[in-house]
């Protein structure tokens, strides 16, 4: 799955953090705020997101409105889980991950196994 390109990123975080379907002019407006981008690169960034699976998409008038598939914690668990089954070997890679959290962290994790997976 790996993560995103920096344009697909910047569109996907965009996407996440307004929480609403967006038209390609809404991102390109907000990402010129910061950089100049073309309009016609961030509608061919936002169909390969969609092609990706990434974004649905439907039409209102011509525009095409975007809105994100899953949410950024849902790719964020994703990318943890691709990472863990990667790191050759993954008590070793948990132990690291589990050493490095801070104390509020570690709380959270320990309330969350505590909680138990439901059957």
């Amino acid at each position: 799955m790996r993560g995103f390109g920096q344009l697909e990123a910047e569109i996907m975080e965009r996407l996440w953090a307004w929480g609403r379907p967006a038209s390609v002019r809404e991102v390109v407006d907000d990402l010129n705020r910061t950089r100049p981008v073309a309009y016609t690169t961030v509608n061919t960034v936002a169909d390969i997101l969609y092609t990706k699976g990434w974004l649905r998409r439907h039409k209102e008038g011509r525009a095409w409105i975007y809105q994100p598939t899953r949410s950024r914690e849902a790719h964020s668990a994703d990318l943890m889980r691709e990472a863990l089954g990667e790191s050759g070997d993954e008590q070793a890679a948990l132990l690291l991950f589990v050493e490095s959290i801070d104390d509020d962290q570690a709380r959270v994790l320990r309330a969350l196994l505590d909680r138990g997976r439901p059957e």
